[in-house]
């Protein structure tokens, strides 16, 4: 059963989150739903659209919450999402962080990537913007030698 980490950005804008949906669910749907498992921490953008893809599909989803406080830290408009996705996971790992800081965050995310066989980043190839950013997820995972897909439209910029 292929284990599928996620890593990537958020505050993506209208057009730019309708194609990820498309290629998420493109590059996920090639894998029977029973045979399909996706690792996340469900934040707001990339790692939501994976995650609800994942589920639609019918595989399994393993949620790991960096921090005691990460939900709050979510904007608060995500929080009826998170709560519905975080309800439908099949496993949850929850760190021991207190505080939902870039060390949390990087710390989940190396845990996503060490449980993972295949890593998907929607990414735009851009330095990360702080510590535990999605390039650095990337870097990471090229270190631990875990495939790395990059999914971004050609051509966009992040706001």
């Amino acid at each position: 059963m292929p284990r599928i980490g996620i890593t990537g950005h958020r505050g993506l804008s209208h057009e730019i989150e309708e194609y990820v949906r498309r290629e998420l669910r493109q590059l996920l749907g090639t894998i029977p739903g029973d045979q399909l498992t996706g690792i996340s921490c469900i934040a707001d953008g990339a790692d939501s659209i994976f995650a609800e893809i994942v589920l639609e599909l019918g595989g399994q989803l393993s949620v790991v919450v960096p921090a005691t406080t990460y939900r709050n830290d979510l904007p608060a408009s995500h929080h009826l999402d998170y709560d519905r996705i975080l309800d439908a996971a099949h496993t949850i790992q929850r760190l021991d962080h207190e505080a939902s800081n870039s060390e949390a965050h990087m710390d989940a995310s190396r845990l996503i990537v060490n449980d993972a066989d295949e890593l998907i980043a929607v990414w735009d190839g851009e330095p990360a913007r702080g510590y535990g950013g999605t390039a650095d997820v990337v870097a990471y995972a090229k270190d631990r030698r875990i495939p790395v897909r990059v999914v971004w439209p050609r051509g966009m910029k992040r706001d």
